[in-house]
């Protein structure tokens, strides 16, 4: 901590202070200060060091502190305004605003006192000469707080009227106020326009767009645009978290995950900010952020969570519903004082508006992980089922649960074995409900089929219930479905020999007149499957004899059943079936053309039949194969389709890989936005199957990446930072590890979180140390190189270049070599006494060029080299003339700059040498060496060169025009406009600078 010893050292202490995190620390050390400003003795020291006070008090949890600062300058200003420099007189002004504002949000301060504050800054502005626009929105936040609609309104439109001046708040924050009214005023749409400008950037300051992003939320969500409410809340989250002073607009960030289904995310939030729920220096924001709190743990309390172990305030262990009577006593008590010091019960009516919401969104996916605080929620919400029909007593009608039952099992619908389990449940709990053995043997077979792998001895059962009922036919097909599950346990020997028997009876019973196509065709279809185990459970090439068989038992199948499906749904899915095990033993034959027609005559049939749901597994593997070939047409026909035909009964891991697939396919031409919604969507169905740290990982690896192409950064950055929670290297491999590090480090570069950003390039760097090749290992040096310099890290910044280049040489990469040699030297011109190393660095750039250049045989090569040897040369001349210290004698100075001119002129020759392709590499060199003659004192020189620059554009007008000409047939009069069409920012700026250079020269010239 540094040692105040005068004014300027004053000075330096407040501006370090205030580059600070928020906080208590901070307004400790502003107070310190005052102290030390105290001892100086100098008026001025103390008004600033009070301002500076006001200042961290206003971004802060600690806002009522700012009063006593702010009384103690007023006095100071009414006593010696004499003793206030231009500067601290607009502050005195400036923060009037503040005053009135945190008066408003301290409800021991009356309103009458508010009025006061209002009047007295009316008064002062107006014998200062401002406008009455910051004194009318003081107005209006007062008359809006205490629910004054009507002269809210008044003020509101005097406001706007009212013309801007210095007193005015910025751009930014008017134009949040405005549109808070709106939406405050229900119209949404209206208040989504008002903040267009702070959310597309054109205005931004200290707060905003961290308030607007945070108030837009329910807005865009009762609009429906939720792909913008989630962009908005993990855009404005990023930008909330670290700033302790806004914890208002942080609750909006809870609120809104307790309105979409994402609880879980918004509990992760409150354990973020434990001292939000005690701070009690700003009452406003800590009843705003009481209310969502009661809000969230209602919305728990709803989903049956009320004992789950919540954060709340420290000191003891919380239930959400013991947090949620806790939160709402604390909140309504707050809204009690306000309403009591306003003489209105509006802010007591919000608090209890805000509490009692209701969702806006089921469940709006966010991307970032968060598991569901449910105990079940793997698969989508299918269709609601119509209830069991009940008799006279109420209990459930046994006879139409039967008919129900039998309609979807005959028609293979979804949901069949529960409709045979509640026939069961309501035969044994009836009077004289004793069934035929057909219906138990029909239960028997939906339980095994409910049972799966284990399913065999119930099968067996309702093989016996079958023979008992006089259906031979049907018993014999349970017993190969009884042999098919012990296929599916692994015993594929012991089934085909279990169903030996079965298959060698239905035959002769079947042409003997005793059973029917349907029953034959089940002991057909279980075979056929046993046989097709081995073919899907062999590793590696499949044995022709296996593959014969196979295919053998599925011909025989289709032989019986091609032709005869007629109406019965069941025959028709037996050939589709069989269709696609052909088509299985097509790909594993080695033929995947074959494989993808008859997958997607299978798929086609079940459609057909109106059972599209059994075509998702065969969609599916057809985009499988269909990405495989590189058809990515098929590829991405097949996965929607599969999306289309699961419809509600998708599980949510088969949806969350076929999103994730599609999204791949779509990114894979370029589609980054649709791919992104697919990706998300893969995260949301991962975690909602259980697989969030897992699948769900890799589906945010993906998203963020989608994300960064977009160039969407901070909620790339959002996701990313959720993804390298769960992805390792064990599990998803280093290289995915890698690459999230670097998009990542891409995206805080991009949102000038430099540190941050050389921190997470280093560690992808890291690991791609041990990387056979190591090209990504030198690129990521480099790049976290650049980092650490924009972080004003000099000494870690040159060590990591240093590496990089050793990395780039061991590549024989030579532009990545100069490039970080380069970079080394402009780094050492920033430290003391680092002219001469900034020399000898760049020498010893150009110096690996021109080996480079004079090893190098190919000529695209050599070209490249020439090029980078020209941008070497430029950066030499720009760094020497920069190295030209103002307070050197003149003769150095001069030295330096004839120095820097000579690098210039090497770089136009370089340039001239590549012809057309180095144009603008060529002006640029030429003007900056025009530059340097002119500060020599050599106007002429200088003009040559301005009168060069013109020269060679004219000359690619010229150019431009002839190749015109031959395109329009001659017509010259198009050459010129087409020149003038084509002349972009880069020569219209090379132009005018020219000019002016010309112009400076001529001025000199006349001196």
């Amino acid at each position: 901590m540094s040692e105040i010893t005068d004014f300027d050292s004053l000075r330096r202490a407040m501006a370090e202070n205030g580059e600070q995190p928020e906080g208590p620390a901070r307004n400790a050390r502003a107070e310190q200060l005052l102290l030390e400003a105290e001892k100086l003795k100098i008026p001025l020291a103390v008004i600033e060091a009070l301002g500076h006070q006001l200042k961290v008090y206003n971004y802060s949890s600690e806002k009522a502190k700012m009063f006593v600062p702010f009384a103690r300058l007023l006095r100071m200003w009414d006593e010696r305004p004499e003793d206030f420099d231009a500067y601290e007189t607009h502050s005195l002004h400036w923060v009037f605003k503040w005053m009135s504002a945190g008066m408003l949000d301290q409800p021991h301060v009356p309103l009458a006192s508010v009025e006061k504050w209002l009047g007295e800054m009316e008064h002062r502005y107006r014998l200062a000469g401002h406008s009455e626009r910051a004194v009318r929105s003081a107005e209006f936040s007062v008359a809006a707080h205490v629910g004054d609609v009507e002269r809210a309104e008044r003020a509101f439109a005097a406001w706007l009227a009212a013309d801007r001046d210095t007193m005015a708040d910025c751009h930014a924050c008017e134009l949040h106020g405005q549109g808070w009214w709106q939406a405050e005023r229900g119209r949404d749409a209206e208040a989504l326009r008002v903040w267009a400008p702070v959310l597309e950037g054109e205005y931004a300051c200290a707060h905003e767009p961290h308030t607007v992003l945070a108030s837009s939320l329910l807005p865009l969500l009762r609009l429906g645009r939720t792909d913008e409410a989630r962009a908005h809340h993990l855009r404005g989250l990023r930008l909330v978290r670290p700033m302790e002073s806004m914890r208002g607009a942080y609750a909006d960030h809870v609120e809104f995950c307790a309105l979409t289904g994402n609880e879980a995310r918004g509990l992760e939030l409150l354990a973020e900010r434990p001292a939000y729920f005690t701070d009690e220096g700003h009452p406003r924001s800590k009843l705003e952020f009481l209310s969502v709190v009661a809000l969230l743990m209602e919305r728990l309390s709803g989903l049956g969570l009320g004992g789950r172990r919540v954060p709340g305030p420290a000191g003891r262990e919380w239930t959400a519903v013991e947090l949620a009577d806790h939160a709402r006593e604390q909140a309504l008590a707050l809204a009690a004082r306000f309403d009591e010091r306003n003489g209105t019960r509006h802010v007591g009516e919000r608090a209890r508006a805000r509490m009692a919401q209701r969702p806006l969104a089921e469940r709006l996916p966010l991307g970032v992980r968060a598991a569901r605080p449910v105990s079940a929620a793997a698969a989508p919400t299918p269709p609601a089922r119509a209830q069991a029909p009940a008799g006279e007593s109420g209990e459930p009608d046994l006879a139409a649960l039967l008919v129900e039952a039998r309609r979807l099992s005959d028609t293979l619908q979804p949901h069949a074995v529960e409709a045979w389990a509640r026939v069961a449940e309501a035969a044994a709990g009836s009077e004289g409900g004793e069934l035929e053995a057909r219906d138990r043997a029909e239960i028997a077979d939906h339980e095994a089929i409910g049972l799966g792998p284990e399913g065999a001895e119930r099968f067996e059962r309702a093989a016996e219930l079958y023979a008992r009922a006089g259906d031979p036919g049907e018993a014999l097909a349970a017993r190969a479905r009884a042999a098919y599950v012990r296929a599916l346990a692994g015993e594929v020997d012991e089934a085909l020999a279990a169903v030996a028997d079965p298959y060698d009876r239905v035959l002769a019973l079947y042409a003997d007149g005793g059973t029917q196509v349907p029953q034959a065709a089940g002991v057909l279809m279980a075979r056929a499957r046993i046989l097709m185990r081995r073919v899907h459970e062999a590793e590696g090439p499949v044995e022709e004899a296996v593959l014969t068989a196979a295919e053998a038992a599925v011909r025989e199948l289709l032989a019986l059943v091609e032709g005869r499906a007629g109406d019965d749904v069941r025959l028709a899915a037996r050939v589709a079936e069989g269709r696609a095990m052909l088509a299985e033993v097509a790909v594993r034959s080695g033929d995947p053309h074959g494989g993808v027609e008859l997958f997607a005559r299978a798929a086609g049939e079940f459609v057909a039949a109106g059972l599209p749901w059994f075509a998702v597994e065969y969609e599916a593997r057809l985009a499988g194969l269909a990405h495989q070939l590189d058809d990515m047409v098929e590829a991405e026909r097949a996965l929607r389709a599969a999306l289309e035909h699961g419809g509600p009964f998708l599980e949510a891991v088969g949806r969350a890989q076929l999103h994730l697939q599609l999204a791949e396919v779509v990114g894979g031409r370029g589609e980054a936005a649709e791919a992104a919604e697919h990706a998300l969507e893969a995260a949301h169905w991962a975690d909602e199957a259980g697989l969030g740290p897992t699948f769900g990982a890799w589906a945010r690896h993906q998203l963020g990446g989608y994300l960064v192409r977009q160039g969407r950064w901070a909620e790339a950055a959002e996701v990313l930072e959720s993804a390298l929670a769960d992805l390792s290297a064990e599990t998803h491999g280093d290289g995915a590890v890698v690459q999230t590090l670097w998009w990542l480090g891409d995206c805080l570069s991009e949102l000038g979180d430099h540190r941050d950003a050389a921190e997470r390039r280093l560690q992808a760097a890291e690991l791609a140390r041990h990387w056979p090749e190591q090209h990504d290992h030198a690129t990521l040096a480099h790049l976290a190189a650049e980092s650490l310099g924009q972080a004003g890290l000099h000494a870690e910044a040159d060590r990591a270049y240093a590496r990089a280049g050793a990395l780039w040489r061991d590549l024989g990469n030579v532009h990545g070599l100069v490039r970080s040699l380069r970079a080394r030297a402009w780094l050492a011109l920033r430290t003391e006494d680092g002219t001469e190393t900034a020399r000898e660095l760049m020498a010893a750039a150009l110096e690996e060029c021109a080996d480079a250049f004079d090893a190098a045989r190919d000529d695209e090569v050599r070209g490249r080299l020439v090029a980078e040897l020209g941008d070497t040369h430029r950066q030499f001349g720009d760094l020497l003339a920069r190295s030209a210290a103002e307070d050197a004698d003149d003769d150095s100075i001069r030295t330096a700059l004839d120095e820097a001119l000579s690098q210039m002129a090497e770089a136009v020759a370089v340039f001239v040498a590549l012809g057309d392709s180095a144009l603008h590499a060529r002006t640029g060199a030429e003007l900056a060496a025009g530059w340097l003659e002119s500060d020599l004192g050599r106007p002429a020189a200088a003009a040559a060169r301005a009168r060069a620059v013109l020269r060679s554009y004219a000359d690619a007008g010229t150019r431009a025009g002839t190749a015109a000409d031959a395109v329009h047939g001659g017509h010259g009069e198009h050459g010129g406009e087409a020149g003038e069409q084509g002349e972009d920012e880069t020569v219209r700026a090379r132009r005018a600078e020219a000019e002016q250079l010309l112009q400076v020269a001529e001025e000199q010239k006349g001196r």
